[in-house]
Order: structure tokens, then sequence, then C-alpha cells
């Protein structure tokens, strides 16, 4: 912490005459009476103006006397309020004023900020905190006190700058934003808070603007593909499919069509997921998984409506994303882009056909094609692709190049799947687990410690994604490292299902990150 030794001159006197808009709060106007006004043969209570005297002789009733309780309730805290308390104490007196209770409380609130501005002579660099230094400096003049802008040099850089990583105080900026407006001629720094305040906070309104409209746009997509009329294909989960692309491009407010793209693909593996697992027969999936590799609308014709509706959106859907990626990086990535549904379908294939067999994989085998089947190569294909990667004009990464990094993830995915213990949406659990198949390659073994297997798997997973991501560290692909790390970590919390198959964690994530509200 700064010494804050010799630092007197940052707060000084200010004589309430030189200082214009700066005036004392007049004498305490009389105390709020609650009177009955009689109307229409009822009776309604308002709030008027009164002596307290005279509000206690007219209206000897409980609920004058509640009023009165509480003003003096607040009165004590006031009281009580010492130096030591200074977040508090500001927040409380702010709160006051702002609901248009001060009169009631400025003898109490002007030897609060007395009592602070004195210990803030010598001790204002402790209050590390910019919204309590903002809140300060603000209540301060408001009430007469001088008080340097020179506070808020602490929070700038060694380049003279406001820090950039005070983008994630909301608050604080709020606050920074409202000292500002109490600047004098000459005191650029005050300008300086204003202007890099207000552009951070108007850059997170745009985000949640934006992510309002990226729902919506999801929303529109999603009924004009007519696949929620498909009575077979009934998971419609928009809010989850947004959490997931929201989730993985969370660092850069300027993705939003990146977000989009992502959810619509992600989209797909739900309901190409349900088409495998719940509603499709073997022959169908068969020729479903033809038909995506060989990526032919016509390669459909023998399947039913729902198949088809699914196996169109999904080309258009994919083709429009590659179109897309070429009009904004200068490179068509389509087959890229084929390959990766083709092997999910593929992965897909398999599990089908294990089921219908009776066959029970390994755990190895599972994992190696589960590793597929999550959709995380599929989803980080594309991803690479939308943040202009993959190139041919010299990129120094290319796809090889990050093949350890999507096993990786992919296996953490499929692992956290496993250890969920339940199935989310129509699936019903046929295509089994790796703890079920450990502990069949392991007779004996318990499913405890078959679990810890798992756990031990993504902790050594989680080790080598790390190192591989440091060995990746190029500045073009710095966004897709930052991606796909957030990818990883979202995973426990989109599968951490409770006793009733519910995911009440992720329910909560969803209800305030989208829909800003709690339970």
């Amino acid at each position: 912490m700064a010494s804050c030794n010799g630092l007197s001159h940052l707060l000084l006197p200010c004589s309430l005459k030189t200082r214009p808009g700066f005036a004392r709060i007049g004498k305490r106007e009389p105390a709020v009476g609650v009177v009955p006004s009689h109307g229409a043969g009822k009776q309604k209570w308002n709030i008027g103006v009164a002596s307290t005297s005279e509000a206690s002789r007219l209206h000897p009733d409980k609920y004058a006397i509640e009023y009165e309780e509480k003003i003096e309730e607040i009165r004590h805290v006031l009281q009580s309020k010492g130096k030591d308390e200074l977040s508090e104490s500001l927040v409380l007196v702010d709160a006051i004023q702002r609901v248009g209770l001060s009169s009631y409380y400025e003898e109490e609130i002007g030897t609060l900020l007395r009592k602070h501005y004195v210990a803030s002579c010598s001790c204002i660099y402790e209050y590390n905190s910019l919204h309590d230094v903002s809140l300060l400096f603000r209540l301060l003049r408001q009430h007469g006190h001088y008080i340097s802008p020179d506070v808020f040099n602490n929070f700038k850089g060694k380049d003279g700058r406001f820090r950039r990583n005070l983008s994630q105080d909301i608050r604080g900026l709020m606050e920074l934003n409202e000292a500002a407006q109490l600047s004098f001629q000459g005191e650029y720094i005050l300008d300086e808070a204003a202007s890099f305040s207000s552009q951070l906070l108007h850059e997170y309104c745009l985000a949640d603007v934006d992510g309002n409209l990226s729902r919506m746009v999801i929303g529109r997509w999603w009924n004009e593909l007519g696949l929620a009329q498909k009575p077979k294909l009934v998971r419609n989960q928009q809010p989850k499919w947004y959490t997931w692309s929201m989730s993985i491009l969370s660092d850069d407010f300027s993705l939003s069509l990146q977000r989009v793209a992502l959810t619509k693909s992600i989209t797909f593996i739900y309901l190409i997921d349900d088409i495998f697992d719940v509603v499709g027969t073997l022959d169908e999936l068969t020729i479903f998984t033809e038909a995506v590799n060989k990526w032919d609308h016509a390669a459909v014709d023998m399947l039913p409506d729902y198949m088809k509706t699914c196996h169109r959106a999904l080309l258009d859907t994919t083709n429009e994303i590659g179109r897309e990626i070429y009009k904004r990086h200068g490179h068509n990535p389509i087959d890229s882009l084929k390959k990766s549904w083709a092997s999910l379908c593929n992965a897909y294939l398999v599990e089908a056909k294990w089921f219908a067999s009776g066959v029970s994989p390994t755990a190895d085998m599972h994992l190696e094609n589960g590793k597929i089947s999550t959709g995380v190569y599929m989803v980080l294909v594309h991803l690479f692709f939308l943040l202009g990667l993959g190139r041919t004009n010299g990129d120094t990464i290319n796809l090889p190049d990050i093949s350890q990094l999507l096993s990786c993830v992919a296996t953490i995915l499929r692992l956290w799947n496993d250890l969920g213990g339940a199935k989310d949406g129509n699936e019903d659990g046929t295509d089994g687990s790796y703890i079920d198949c450990c502990m069949k390659d392991h007779p004996g073994l318990s499913e405890a410690q078959a679990r810890d297997r798992a756990l031990d798997i993504i902790a050594s997973q989680w080790k080598i994604l790390n190192k591989e991501c440091f060995c990746l560290n190029d500045s073009s692909a710095s966004s897709f490292i930052r991606a796909s790390l957030n990818l990883a970590r979202i995973v426990p919390l989109m599968y951490d299902y409770d006793g009733n198959q519910r995911l009440p964690i992720l329910e909560e994530y969803v209800k305030f990150t989208l829909f800003n509200q709690t339970t």
C-alpha cells in the first residue's frame, strides 16, 4: 500500500462562498406526518408535512409511531458509524440522499462526512476501491469539502491513463462517472475520468443490448427453420444453446456475429443427438449419416420428413456460415466444416450400432469415440474459422496445430457428461457411460472407484490443456485459446445434475446472465 504521508495537500478546506454550486443544506424541514384523507367513503393515507409534535398529536396511531421509530433507527445507525467504516457509511449517506430523506439527518451526515474528511487527509490511499474513492470524492464535494482530483491517479497505469482492467468494475465506473461531473475548470483528470468511464459503461450497455438482440436473432432463425413444428424434434432449449456460445465467447463484446453462428451450430448438435438417441431407426440413421457425408440435399429422399427438414437446415446453415467467413476473412472453410459434421454423425452412428447389437464397448473405445460425439471438435473447428484463423496466407496456427487442444477439451466434456449421471432433454441414456464401461472392464471395481478414475483423467487433461495453450501462445490465436479454455470451464456447470435430473445451478446462471433475474 502506498504511503499517505505528505498527502494533506490533496484535501484542503474549501470556502463555500468561493465555490459556486456548493451550498449548505438549509434548516431541517419539519417531520413527515401520516395524514388520513377521507374521500369517496374510503380512508386513504397521504404523506404530508407537519411538525413532529403536531403529527404525533393528530395521529397517535401505530403507523405514525412506527414511521418515527424508523427515522430514529436510521439516525442511530448514522451516529454509530465510525471512520473505520468508510464504505458502509458512505453508501448509507448516498442512499439517504437518493431517496430524499437527507433533510432529517443534516446534522448527522455533516458530522460523519467531516469525520471522513479529516481522516482522509492522511490515509486517502488506504481506500483502494474505485467505488469507495469515487463516492467519497463526490459526497465530500457535494457537501462543501474540497478534495483534489489527484486521488484518482492511484487508478492509472504507468502510461498515465486509467487502467483498462477497471472495465470489470461496473459499480466503480458508475461512481467515477458521477464524481467526474463535479469537476472545476482545469481539472483535466476528471475530464479523462468522465470520458474513460462513459466509454466503458457504453460498451457494457451495448453488450447487454447485443445479448438481447442476439437471442432475438436466434429465436427468429429457429422459428423460420420450422423445426419447432416437427413433433419428433421437441427439444427447444434456446437459452441453453445460447449459454454455450455466450460463455465460450465471453471475453469480447464485439463477437456477437460469431456467437450467433456458433449457437446455430450448437443447436444442430442437440437436434441430431435426439435423432440418433431417441427417434431414428438404425437404417434411417445410416442413410442420414451417409447424406451428411455426401453433403447432398438429394441424399435424404427416402427419409422421414423430420429428418429431411433437419438435414436441409443443417446444410443451408453451415453453407451460410462458410460464406460469412469468406466475406469477413477472405476464405471459405466449408470443406473443414463439412468434415466436422461428418465426423460427428459417424461417431453417433457407431454408438447407435453398439446399442442395436448389444455390444458394450471398452472404456477406452467409449472415450475415444465419445470425444467426437461430444460435438467439441465440430464446435471448435467452426470457432477456429469464425475467429479468422486457418487462412492460407501465412497464418502461424492451423487446424493440425490444435489437435491436442481439441482432444483435451473433448475428453473433459465427455467425462463430465458421463459423471453427470443423467441425460438431459429426451435422451434415455442408452449409449452408456465411461463409468459403466469402466466397471465392466474391471469386475469388482465400485462405481465410486470408477468415478475417481474419470476425475483423475479430467485433472490430467486439464494439465495437458494448460501446457498446450501455453505452447500455442500466438497473438493471432489468443481469442481462440481463451474461448477453448472457457468451453472447458463451463462444462461442469452444464452437467451438474441434481437428484431430480435437473440443472439448478445452470438454471440460475441462465436466469442471471441472460434474463437479469434471480430467484
